[in-house]
């Protein structure tokens, strides 16, 4: 069993900074992938930041810029600064972590909201 733990969500205004956590525990085996989605009421999941093994990065082209995603592989955590927020960002965001050699098995944290205030 693998459990994701997602911390740092909130209200905040617009142009204000959020940091989301999510630490990993559990039977952890080869964490290859890290990274962040986020779901709007009405619209899909999407991707937000994603960070693998190396850390080479991926970003929405929506966040480029003011979003940071990072890991700390001695305590199988990942993060995500969020700056400079506007009020499109508001969502549900979701951790996800990939294990395996091929990153075959695939986790989500339970979800953590975050509103951004105009």
């Amino acid at each position: 069993q693998v459990q994701l733990v997602e911390s740092g969500g909130g209200l905040m205004q617009a142009g204000g900074s959020l940091r989301l956590s999510c630490a990993a525990s559990g039977s952890i085996f080869r964490i290859r992938d890290m990274g962040w989605y986020r779901q709007a009421p009405g619209k899909q999941r999407e991707l937000v930041a994603h960070i693998d093994s190396e850390g080479n990065t991926d970003y929405a082209d929506s966040v480029k810029g003011r979003f940071t995603v990072a890991r700390d592989n001695a305590r199988n955590t990942v993060y995500l600064q969020m700056n400079s927020l506007k009020p499109e960002d508001t969502a549900v965001y979701y951790c996800n972590v990939k294990m395996g050699v091929y990153g075959q098995w695939d986790y989500w944290g339970q979800g953590t909201q975050v509103t951004v205030s105009s």
